[in-house]
């Protein structure tokens, strides 16, 4: 993610709203901690994912300086891993990589969501197929069991691959939509938004809300992604770190 910020408006939120989606303020913890804590590795301070599931490492507090041992017992010398919410100085020996501002943008009443008679779900053996449209567009990060996290569906057309979305993190009460992906010759046919309203269809279906992470420089899907009734709910800083040696 580019080291970029651009200015938006903070969301408007009741008290009541604020607490409830208090989970969504520390995320990928809050999936570590809940329903994805079967994937789990760590403990009390920090957690993360399998490095083959996702590259996302959390901890439950920033404020809390034993983080950083806590971290060093869960990640590889040298590992290089994805931090969301940190903004301060590194400890001796952790190397800042790269990192950028980040948007959260959350489901609201506006979002009409419907399946996609087109879209197909997408499996195990389906994987090398979404490595290859994630290497060929970028959307962020993917590993070859990222897919274990949620429901994946795509479209393919003349037997490929060329349109993909799923789910990836799960706050209790919440899922992300992530992996969006179209390839270039597919692109202004409205298949991703067609594939997000369908993700964002199954995910109301059983009982969860929609909320979807961006840079803050991708503009254009942001924008997307609030025609289609998505709204800025935060900014977050996102650093790629390297453990130390």
């Amino acid at each position: 993610m580019p080291d970029v910020s651009i200015d938006l408006p903070a969301p408007a939120l009741s008290d009541d709203a604020a607490v409830r989606d208090a989970v969504l303020d520390n995320a990928a913890w809050s999936s570590l901690t809940g329903p994805h804590a079967a994937f789990a590795i760590g403990g009390d301070l920090a957690r993360r994912y399998p490095d083959d599931v996702a590259p996302f490492v959390a901890v439950r507090t920033w404020d809390d300086p034993a983080v950083w041992d806590a971290l060093r017992e869960i990640v590889d010398a040298g590992e290089q891993f994805g931090l969301s919410g940190f903004d301060g100085e590194l400890p001796a020996g952790w190397e800042f990589v790269g990192g950028g501002e980040g948007v959260q943008l959350i489901e609201t009443p506006v979002l009409s969501t419907r399946p996609d008679e087109e879209a197909v779900e997408l499996g195990a053996d389906d994987v090398d197929d979404m490595l290859a449209i994630v290497a060929r567009n970028q959307p962020g990060p993917f590993r070859p069991r990222t897919h274990e996290l949620g429901r994946y569906i795509g479209i393919r057309r003349g037997g490929r691959l060329v349109a993909m979305a799923g789910e990836r993190l799960h706050p209790a009460g919440w899922t992300e939509i992530s992996a969006v992906a179209v390839d270039e010759d597919h692109r202004r046919q409205g298949l991703a938004s067609r594939l997000v309203l369908d993700v964002a269809f199954h995910i109301q279906q059983r009982g969860d809300r929609a909320l979807m992470h961006a840079a803050a420089s991708n503009t254009g899907a942001i924008a997307a992604y609030e025609r289609l009734g998505f709204a800025l709910r935060r900014r977050t800083r996102f650093s790629s770190v390297r453990a130390p040696q």
